[in-house]
């Protein structure tokens, strides 16, 4: 088997590098920033694979312009929705995404935005750090108690099972509503609903995890939020716009909702401003997969599935 060559358009760890280095001739975009079509084309020239993440934009227009010697798309990232797989497969090029290694990170991300908006970390941190805190008074900052509440999972893929493990060990009730029921065994005692307009009626806690699709987009709007528990938490940690921003920010500000914890926005890095200025929004720049375990678990199974194609082989995390 011939050691492929690669273009890596995102910056990396250097440990991330260090291992496609020793696998593939890799070079890189070193300049960190966001390459344009034109430029993410000239440096796939003569390029076995290419290296891609969300920001990027494969779309049928890049694909048909794409060298000749390109193989395969790797991107780093679980969601691929930024890469049009129809042309991709017209085209004969494989494209690779990073499913499962994310999943206990970003369980894990989840559980900190939603305790973060239920005890109003962002009013606590700040008031600390400005040095204005006087000490501890029976008024301050009451917050609100997850045992007993129930936590309703939009999309219960690989990662909704995980936060739904983890919010069985808060002590809270599980529901769910996706595509389709989970078997018996795998629902472990969550409640399904077929509808999610019926699931947000029985739901304190809200976890968007479901993937960014044309019924999904814009699925939290003004009718929906008002369609949750009082003082309800939302937490979303799939893509920013399955909320509708403008009904959520009025919400956190008339109170009607408790609390938001996000780390995925619309627009994102140029977010609303509006969720800066929000007490009750704790909002995190989307580091729901940052860890050194799942960057690197990242960078692997991509190793992997890219090796298995240069032999003509597959994995399971080949899209096309």
């Amino acid at each position: 088997m011939s050691r492929w060559s690669m273009f890596v358009s995102l910056a990396l760890p250097e440990y991330v590098k260090a291992d496609l280095l020793s696998e593939f001739d890799a070079t890189f975009n070193e300049t960190g920033s966001l390459l344009s079509q034109d430029a993410l084309i000239e440096r796939a020239a003569g390029k076995d694979a290419l290296m891609v993440y969300v920001a990027d934009k494969v779309d049928r227009k890049c694909i048909a312009r794409l060298p000749a010697s390109i193989k395969a798309i790797a991107t780093y990232s679980v969601g691929y929705d930024h890469i049009d797989l129809k042309a991709a497969k017209d085209r004969g090029i494989a494209v690779f995404h990073t499913p499962d290694v994310l999943t206990n990170t970003v369980a894990e991300a989840t559980i900190l935005l939603i305790l973060s908006a239920a005890r109003r970390v962002t009013e606590g941190a700040a008031l600390i750090r400005s040095g204005q805190w006087r000490g501890w008074t029976a008024v301050d900052f009451n917050g609100i108690e997850l045992t007993g509440k129930t936590l309703g999972i939009y999309g219960m893929g690989r990662i909704g099972k995980a936060i739904a493990q983890r919010g069985r060990g808060l002590d809270m009730k599980i529901a769910y509503s996706g595509a389709s029921r989970l078997p018996p065994d795998a629902e472990q005692g969550a409640t399904y609903f077929k509808d999610p307009e019926d699931l947000l009626k029985e739901t304190d806690v809200l976890v968007l995890a479901c993937a960014s699709t044309p019924e999904t987009r814009q699925f939290l709007n003004e009718d929906r939020i008002e369609m949750l528990r009082p003082n309800a938490i939302v937490a979303n940690i799939s893509r920013g716009d399955i909320v509708v921003d403008e009904a959520l920010i009025a919400a956190l500000k008339r109170g009607r909702i408790h609390g938001a914890g996000l780390d995925v926005f619309n627009g994102e890095p140029a977010i609303d401003p509006r969720y800066r200025e929000l007490p009750n929004a704790f909002i995190l720049p989307h580091l729901g997969s940052s860890t050194i375990e799942a960057r690197r678990g990242m960078g692997q199974i991509l190793i992997n599935g890219l090796k298995a194609a240069a032999a003509g082989g597959t994995t399971k995390n080949r899209l096309v």
